[in-house]
């Protein structure tokens, strides 16, 4: 099968938006990547490359960000150094799978995006209120990169389950609140560096992480918007008519610290027994998504 067809696939299939997520960052690079390449060798890196760079990337410059609107979202797509786009793309595969796990694709693709625009919305505010940052606003200074998006995924995450636990290479088992700690701390100290810009869009993105999680347990999804928007785009695709549709409220259950998931109702200990017995015999990944909500749900009483 071609990588063509691999990506259509990809695309095609529901209930996929974490990996839809990655691969449209990483098709993103590729194109930026070769572009510059041909741009560099052609050496006019200054000239059309730009221009097609602006129709992406943030600006600072309110002027120039009135005529490329876009871009508050587009941003959070691009990226042009490997070993950027690898970091960002680890940390949406790992913790995406457990908003993905948890909430469902399209949640995590309402924190991606309000992630994102969080972290433009940080941006655009800092570098046109403050005094130390205006005169970069004033020449556009731009940004570029999913981190805001993905540390509000990353926050999210940690808020929703914060001791969940990853093993690290040689640090061993630590609990994801203080993965999302560690990342914010660092963005916050890394203001007064060359990427400044970047890093008050991770504070943005980090804020909308918790308050998505944080009004999720009061029964309100910050969500619907972006919701409504891709249904949107959907009926349009497929040339649909609208439908309607009935919300049920679903039944929730504590998660963590407190974040209102939908749930079934809780296994009894035969069932639970089962599900361990299954996870001594072929590990936790063997478990259906069924299964480990479940043994979420009975760790939690």
């Amino acid at each position: 099968m071609s990588v063509i067809q691999d990506i259509r696939d990809t695309f095609s299939r529901r209930d996929n938006a974490l990996n839809q997520l990655i691969v449209l960052n990483v098709l993103v690079f590729g194109v930026v990547v070769l572009l510059f390449a041909i741009a560099f060798l052609s050496q006019q890196t200054t000239g059309w490359y730009e221009v097609f760079m602006r129709q992406l990337q943030l600006s600072a410059n309110l002027r120039t960000l009135a005529f490329h609107p876009w871009t508050i979202l587009t941003y959070a797509f691009v990226h042009q150094s490997p070993f950027h786009i690898l970091f960002n793309m680890l940390n949406l595969y790992y913790f995406g799978q457990i908003i993905r796990e948890y909430l469902g694709d399209r949640r995590l693709i309402s924190i991606y995006v309000l992630g994102a625009l969080a972290g433009a919305l940080a941006f655009l505010l800092a570098y046109n209120l403050l005094p130390v940052l205006q005169p970069d606003a004033v020449r556009g200074l731009p940004v570029i990169g999913a981190s805001a998006a993905i540390i509000a995924v990353v926050v999210a995450a940690a808020t929703l389950l914060p001791n969940y636990t990853f093993m690290l290479f040689i640090l061993g088992p630590v609990k994801i609140k203080w993965i999302a700690t560690a990342l914010v701390f660092i963005s916050v100290a890394a203001i007064n560096q060359k990427n400044t810009g970047g890093e008050i869009t991770h504070i943005g993105g980090a804020l909308l992480g918790f308050v998505f999680i944080k009004v999720l347990n009061l029964g309100r999804d910050m969500g619907r918007p972006v919701e409504a928007v891709l249904d949107w785009f959907g009926r349009v695709a497929s040339h649909k008519p609208s439908m309607r549709v009935t919300h049920r409220q679903p039944v929730t259950t504590s998660a963590g610290s407190g974040a209102k998931v939908s749930a079934a109702p809780i296994a009894g200990q035969d069932e639970i027994d089962l599900i361990l017995d299954k996870i001594s015999r072929s590990g936790y990944e063997s478990l259906s998504k069924d299964e480990k909500q479940k043994l979420f749900r009975a760790s939690q009483q």
